[in-house]
């Protein structure tokens, strides 16, 4: 039986697909010649600062969370960065090993780039405190938590992100390990937009999140470049 949050989950990751088209932001070449990638997310009016045109992409909600080595990470963590994302939990006995091992691929690509970082989101918030947090990166051999942070707070705060980066998690009972969530990896800009969504259960999705990363740097770099003439 399909958990209720997967479905959810796949809804919404097909809505992210069909916002994707409305919001097109690749070129017609093919993926080896892409120059850039999509904005998913709805279309919502945001007044924009100094009276200027208002953003209408959709951006992550600002946030507050604390890592494995105890430090309070927020949306500015992140400034001036791109970031992969995902969510889990230390006791899951299903989909987490599979997609750690997955994300863990795409970290060992981009560790000593420090523009990538990553973010690892703990849906329970209750067993996976600092100290289980710093034990997990550390079997996993991450030992630079400035680099992967494995984040937690509340269960409201998690649960709304994760509907944020077009994911879905929540309490099931009926699941082993008491929580149900979807593998989606979602790659993220400066911006705060959502620029990829993946199946980190799927390689070669994954395959897909280390080929867009490179594209997504270099739009950012040329965007940079545009904006000093």
């Amino acid at each position: 039986m399909i958990s209720s949050v997967l479905r959810r989950a796949l809804s919404v990751s097909l809505l992210a697909l069909a916002s994707a088209v409305v919001l097109p932001a690749c070129s017609s070449k093919n993926a080896a010649e892409t120059t850039h990638l999509p904005y998913y997310g709805d279309r919502a009016m945001q007044p924009a600062p100094m009276a200027g045109p208002a953003d209408t992409i959709f951006t992550v909600p600002t946030f507050t969370l604390t890592n494995q080595a105890g430090q309070t990470i927020t949306n500015d963590t992140f400034k001036g960065k791109i970031y992969v994302t995902d969510f889990f939990f230390a006791t899951c006995p299903s989909i987490c090993p599979k997609m750690q091992s997955e994300l863990l691929r795409v970290y060992e690509k981009y560790k000593d780039d420090p523009r990538v970082l990553f973010l690892s989101h703990t849906i329970d918030p209750a067993h996976d405190t600092i100290p289980v947090l710093r034990d997990y990166a550390e079997r996993l051999g991450v030992k630079d938590a400035s680099r992967w942070h494995f984040a937690t707070a509340p269960h409201d705060t998690i649960f709304s992100l994760a509907r944020a980066y077009m994911t879905g998690a929540q309490k099931d009972s009926t699941v082993k390990g008491g929580y149900a969530h979807s593998g989606t990896f979602a790659l993220v800009d400066p911006q705060r937009h959502v620029r990829g969504v993946y199946d980190g259960m799927e390689p070669t999705q994954v395959n897909k999140l280390i080929q867009d990363i490179p594209v997504l740097l270099k739009e950012i770099e040329s965007q940079k470049q545009t904006a000093a003439r």
